[in-house]
């Protein structure tokens, strides 16, 4: 009997020390992982956007009918004034309009005196008045298209013919305004209620490095784009000295206040490869959860968080690759 009870207990105490090794077996094979406690703080809500500078106005100089040019004033790079003449055109149908014109108002003339002293009728009168008119129109349409002038202040940008050519389809010349110039970019649909006219914002050119040159909202296009989800933002330059020029790279910066927002550490960030979309491992009762996540602006080593992780959250730091959606962990190292 006392050998039974003691090769008993031999048994029991085997079958115990296996189920312990098996047990200690189960829990290494969880994978070690780094959290860190999470928490919000107030963001400052900055938004850059890029875009092309832009004349402020554009006019390219043309005639309405063709005709051949006489004289070009300016040249690529001139500076012209409003109304300053810069193209003049052949003038030699100027005389025969302005003899038409004198005679029809010569005959108008004598066709209203005639009705006066009731030797004419309305009718006549009238149907004078009428080609007086048409003929006075083209004469003066005539005049101001031989001599062509300068609707702005601005630099002649291009010149498409040279004198004794006949003028087609292209404009003679284009000349830009550039004080101020303009930028014109999309912002987003949520931000439409907070940015208003005469909104100040930074702009930095690529060429200029980080100078910072101050920008102002001009104009906000009142209809949103269906497929973008944007709204188009006209923002004026005031470009004194002429340092900006159409075609420069620009980066528009548009602060709209403070936020406060959950803050997580870069290192969390899992990117989905494939689908642009990105997931936080969050911690908890010894468990991980895969939880997709919209990001704000990065901040130094850091995310601002728009959904997808609570205030106070832990979230895995490190040991992200052999983790999958509710398995067990071990949480190691320093977790503040």
């Amino acid at each position: 009997m006392l050998s039974l009870l003691v090769l008993s207990g031999g048994v029991l105490t085997s079958c115990s020390g296996s189920g312990e090794k098996k047990e200690e077996s189960k829990v290494d094979e969880r994978p070690n992982v780094e959290i860190r406690k999470v928490h919000e703080q107030e963001v400052p809500q900055i938004v850059s956007y890029t875009a092309t500078v832009e004349a402020y106005k554009t006019n390219n100089i043309s005639t309405s009918t063709p005709n051949r040019i006489k004289s070009i004033l300016v040249d690529v790079g001139s500076k012209v004034a409003k109304g300053q003449k810069v193209v003049v055109l052949d003038d030699v149908n100027i005389d025969q309009l302005k003899v038409r014109l004198d005679n029809t108002k010569r005959e108008y003339e004598r066709a209203l005196e005639l009705y006066n002293i009731g030797g004419g009728t309305k009718q006549s009168v009238d149907q004078m008045k009428t080609e007086l008119d048409a003929a006075t129109r083209q004469y003066d349409n005539m005049v101001e298209n031989t001599i062509l002038v300068s609707p702005i202040n601005g630099v002649v940008t291009a010149r498409n013919y040279d004198p004794g050519d006949m003028t087609g389809t292209q404009p003679i010349l284009t000349i830009e305004q550039l004080q101020p110039v303009k930028v014109l970019v999309n912002v987003s649909e949520s931000e439409f209620t907070k940015v208003y006219k005469g909104m100040k914002v930074d702009v930095y050119l690529d060429v200029y490095g980080e100078e910072r040159f101050e920008g102002v909202v001009e104009l906000i296009h009142p209809t949103i784009d269906p497929s973008t989800r944007t709204f188009t933002v006209e923002i004026n330059i005031a470009n004194r000295d002429e340092r900006i020029r159409p075609g420069m790279f620009a980066r528009v910066v548009m602060s709209f206040g403070v936020e406060t927002r959950v803050v997580v550490p870069d290192r969390s960030i899992v990117k989905q490869t494939g689908s642009g979309e990105k997931f936080i491992y969050v911690y908890s009762n010894g468990k991980v959860s895969f939880n997709r996540v919209e990001l704000g602006q990065r901040i130094d080593n850091s995310y601002e968080v728009l959904s997808g992780v609570e205030n106070g959250a832990d979230v895995v730091i490190a040991g992200q690759s052999r983790l999958a959606d509710g398995i067990g962990v071990n949480v190691i190292g320093d977790n503040k």
